[in-house]
């Protein structure tokens, strides 16, 4: 909901797309600078406490950004300021949420944990947009999209207060005085392991080539001509697929060949970008965005499981750092990249040369990255 306020919002006081790409800057450049910090925080806090102080960040980024809206100010600056706290919340949020995961579920039953959770975080990716743009449609107004998200955070908040304390406690925790050679140990880490390294680059460089999501209030405006509840139902697609593709993973899990499967699903991705970027259908761009997240959940499934089974529990919360790290940097970055592109060489062409950037990235990462291709099953050493 928060994406698609934001998006239209911003492009109706701007009109340009570098206004768009910014916005992702503002939360791109907190969330990279501070993430190792967040994973050290991880491993040394209780994971649960740290939610519970993030959610309560976000419920409160939300309703500034109500008031913000209902004051009718049409100044960007304070936005992108709110944008850059939830930046920061970020931050620390991602590495204990991914770090706590194995804390609650058996290790023979992680991969199916990781489907089920990315099968809900992307059912909440088809509401959370759908709604977001209907609410706008119907009121005009984006205080009340950032209102409503301000409640469902706080309903978040209540929901890992329900965890309970008793189920943190598993971690072995770092002791003693906090050190940079701690704080860094995470890339150390991932830079020693070339499968967990192969995947999170590949995830990197071919989600920040094939952004078209970012650029998807100016082909809703301009392309497909719809509007805000358009976008909605576009911004969704994508976690249709995705949330299809997780729960079919949850009770059906890869058994073979998992390293080849996701250098052929991330291919996939970028065949799917270059299919938006061409179409002229509403139908069709919904179709491809929905299977561009189809092939990008395979990617994230197969990746997260092998962060979590090739990470000691006492890493796990600076390796998951790490991976918050490229992540961002390919969303939140990539949504900048994308803007900038857009700027200069148009939308259309913006998108196609990025799924055409994403199918080369794959090529070269199968040739750079062979212990990543070669593995079979997940627990693979």
């Amino acid at each position: 909901m928060l994406s698609v306020a934001v998006g239209w919002q911003v492009l109706e006081i701007s009109g340009q797309p570098l206004a768009l790409g910014l916005s992702g800057l503002a939360i791109f450049l907190p969330n990279f600078l501070l993430a190792l910090a967040g994973g050290q925080l991880a491993d040394r806090a209780d994971r649960r406490v740290i939610l519970i102080c993030c959610n309560v960040g976000l419920t409160s980024c939300a309703a500034a950004l109500a008031l913000l809206a209902h004051s009718g100010q049409r100044n960007l600056l304070p936005i992108y300021g709110v944008l850059v706290v939830i930046g920061v919340i970020r931050a620390f949020s991602g590495p204990a949420g991914q770090a706590l995961m194995p804390s609650l579920v058996d290790k023979s039953l992680l991969e199916r944990a990781v489907a089920l959770g990315s099968s809900s975080w992307q059912l909440a990716m088809i509401a959370g947009p759908s709604i977001g743009g209907v609410l706008y449609a119907a009121t005009g107004r984006p205080s009340i999209v950032y209102t409503v998200c301000a409640c469902v955070a706080l309903v978040a908040v209540l929901a890992v207060v329900g965890i309970g304390h008793r189920a943190t406690d598993r971690a072995e925790r770092p002791t003693g005085r906090a050190t940079l050679a701690e704080l860094f140990a995470g890339i150390r880490y991932v830079w020693s392991d070339k499968p967990i390294l192969g995947s999170i680059s590949l995830d990197l460089f071919a989600v920040l080539l094939g952004g078209a999501v970012a650029l998807l209030p100016i082909f809703a405006r301009d392309f497909l001509h719809t509007g805000p509840w358009g976008l909605g139902v576009l911004r969704s697609a994508p976690a249709v697929g995705a949330a299809l593709t997780a729960f079919t993973l949850a009770f059906f899990p890869l058994r073979r060949r998992a390293g080849v499967t996701m250098f052929v699903c991330v291919f996939l991705f970028g065949v799917a970008t270059i299919v938006f970027g061409r179409s002229r259908s509403f139908f069709l761009s919904l179709g491809a965005l929905a299977f561009l997240g189809a092939a990008d959940m395979v990617s994230v499934v197969v990746r997260s499981t092998l962060i979590q089974l090739r990470t000691p529990d006492a890493m796990r919360g600076r390796v998951s750092a790490v991976n918050m790290v490229f992540i961002g940097a390919s969303n939140d970055l990539g949504e900048f990249e994308s803007g900038v592109t857009a700027e200069w060489l148009g939308p259309e062409l913006a998108v196609m040369i990025g799924g055409i950037g994403t199918c080369l990235v794959v090529l070269a990462w199968a040739l750079m990255f062979p212990e990543l291709r070669k593995i079979d099953r997940m627990n693979d050493p």
